[in-house]
């Protein structure tokens, strides 16, 4: 019988003097318990969930940045192939984020999704070096391959989605460090980067790569132990049930109730009372007193008719007679409009990432018609974008206690610059990048012509630039789609930001595609030929500076309209 009475106590909700103690957004221990402040989460628990991160960077780059020499060397493909098979795997491995995402919030929860990925990445890399038959070795590879694109999709939405549930949004003092969580969270990405680029690199060259693939196949199962250990620290959010079936509930609801009409009374669409997930009605555009309250943009009014309950539906104790797909809650059509509030801002990032995509592409072939040495040295033309990386990793840190804190005093905002104005100073530094690149490459072109080369760390500041400009927008995106996602979709919300990445990628080989066929027509000289001296790579640097410049117009006016969905921006 006590311990009967003592395990209802233990189920009892928290005292009200008591709530202080514990997560206050409904995070749940490893008991599904309500989630203790000093036992779980915060820093304690983000700092496994980077070190996995780490060890997942560190293998995933190990392989990327150096599998068109596996590809040549080993599996003996052509350069063509090898060129199009990076690619196409590279944008798979940012595409999957989005299969990774609706596991972790329809079924398995960011944890288990992040655990089981985890699991088998870390057996990935050995496969590749298995088999010596071309043909078994060819099959090994590319299935190999396409299983780390499906691991990498599972773990990068989920750690990044996973380590800032660990932070409570309704406490200020953790939602300020939660801020930085997406700093330092690109910080290990970009170290993962480096290391990989320059040790593991080395090692595949250099010693061999059955022993380049072992290192981080050791580490990634090493940080699988350290994260899987650390599993009664982390706070777990409540599953939403599929963000891909609400969201599609309220457009089959819409169009089967498009004859009806829609209420003056926002209060008249339906909710469910004893819901405890619910998202209030809102109107695009707000501002101040009803009065200067604007009419709601006819899409959004339309999908609200997915919320009409019809005369004929009828009700009973337990709610509206009828189907999900007929008739849905007025939160699920909110969750919708969240996603359609967002589009404009994140169809502005794609550029972003396209312009991102010059330094593995056209920068590199500019690199290789420059002069390479510097002193005794003689400089790879791919190893001039580690000052990307190296920006990256020195400014995360100065952007995160210097920039921060004192634009915090000037604005009085806790993020110092609010998300809508990180992504522009990012958008911005962009512009500014191709601008130098375009007049590097007419200065290069002049001295070709008189028979001399420029030099190639001329090329560095471009790098930094847009090194910088990550610092700002590919971190800042993660944390905008984040906070700015249904609770439910948080991790769907991540993922977003890397089908920008895998859709700027995209565009970049679209571009170059479709630049190349339009200016060789009539016998013009083609901008990017083989022969650079021959072309106009100016002409593209040109043009994808007047297209940032326009994006980032285009930017500022979504950010004037935007409205922010769950936090004030």
């Amino acid at each position: 019988m006590e311990a009967a009475d003592e395990e209802q106590i233990h189920h009892l909700p928290p005292q009200v003097d008591e709530i202080s103690q514990y997560s206050s957004d409904g995070a749940l221990d490893i008991n599904k318990q309500p989630a203790l402040k000093k036992a779980t989460g915060n820093w304690r628990a983000c700092f496994l969930i980077l070190g996995a991160e780490f060890s997942e960077c560190l293998a995933f780059y190990g392989i990327s940045k150096n599998l068109a020499t596996y590809l040549t060397t080993v599996l003996h493909e052509s350069n063509v192939d090898a060129a199009r098979n990076v690619s196409t795997w590279g944008g798979s491995c940012f595409f999957t984020p989005h299969i990774g995402a609706f596991l972790a919030d329809t079924y398995w929860g960011k944890y288990w999704t992040g655990m089981l990925t985890l699991t088998v990445s870390a057996s990935l890399p050995m496969l590749m070096g298995s088999s010596y038959n071309i043909g078994i070795h060819h099959v090994t590879v590319y299935v190999g391959l396409y299983l780390i694109a499906l691991g990498n999709g599972g773990i990068k939405p989920c750690t990044s989605a996973f380590g800032a549930d660990q932070f409570d949004g309704a406490d200020s003092e953790e939602r300020v460090t939660k801020s930085s969580y997406f700093n330092w969270y690109n910080f290990a990405v970009n170290t993962g980067s480096v290391l990989s680029g320059i040790l593991l690199v080395w090692v595949q060259d250099n010693i061999g790569w059955a022993v380049g693939f072992a290192i981080p196949t050791v580490l990634m199962v090493f940080s699988l132990s350290i994260f899987v250990a650390g599993r009664k620290v982390y706070r777990y959010k409540k599953l939403g049930g599929s963000p891909l079936t609400r969201i599609s509930q309220v457009v089959v609801a819409t169009l089967r109730n498009y004859r009806l009409v829609l209420p003056d009374d926002c209060s008249a669409l339906h909710e469910t009372p004893e819901a405890n997930y619910k998202i209030p009605h809102t109107c695009q555009f707000r501002m101040g007193s009803p009065q200067l309250q604007l009419a709601e943009p006819e899409h959004e009014r339309f999908f609200d008719k997915a919320a009409i309950l019809a005369p004929s539906s009828g009700q009973n104790e337990a709610g509206p007679l009828t189907s999900p797909w007929r008739l849905c809650t007025v939160s699920q059509v909110e969750e919708l409009k969240m996603l359609l509030r967002m589009f404009p801002i994140w169809a502005s990032m794609v550029l972003f990432f396209t312009v991102d995509a010059q330094m593995s592409s056209t920068f590199i072939e500019q690199g290789m018609t420059m002069d390479n040495r510097v002193g005794p040295f003689t400089v790879p033309p791919a190893s001039i974008a580690t000052f990307d990386v190296i920006t990256v990793i020195i400014c995360i840190p100065l952007y995160d206690r210097v920039l921060v804190p004192l634009a915090r005093r000037a604005t009085g905002k806790d993020r110092g610059l609010s998300q809508l104005q990180r992504l522009g100073v990012g958008l911005m530094l962009s512009f500014v990048a191709m601008v130098y690149a375009a007049l590097v490459e007419t200065k290069r072109l002049e001295m070709a012509k008189a028979g001399g080369k420029l030099n190639i760390m001329w090329q560095a500041p471009s790098f930094a630039v847009l090194g910088l400009g990550d610092v700002f927008t590919a971190i800042g995106i993660l944390e905008f789609f984040y906070d700015q996602s249904p609770s439910c979709m948080k991790s769907m919300g991540t993922a977003l930001s890397q089908l920008a990445v895998a859709a700027g990628s995209y565009l970049n080989s679209a571009l170059i595609g479709v630049v190349a066929k339009t200016t060789t027509r009539g016998g013009a000289p083609e901008w990017i030929p083989d022969n650079l001296n021959e072309g106009h790579l100016d002409y593209f640097f040109w043009m994808m500076a007047s297209l940032s410049l326009v994006n980032l117009l285009y930017f500022l006016l979504c950010s004037m309209r935007y409205r922010g969905n769950n936090t004030s921006l």
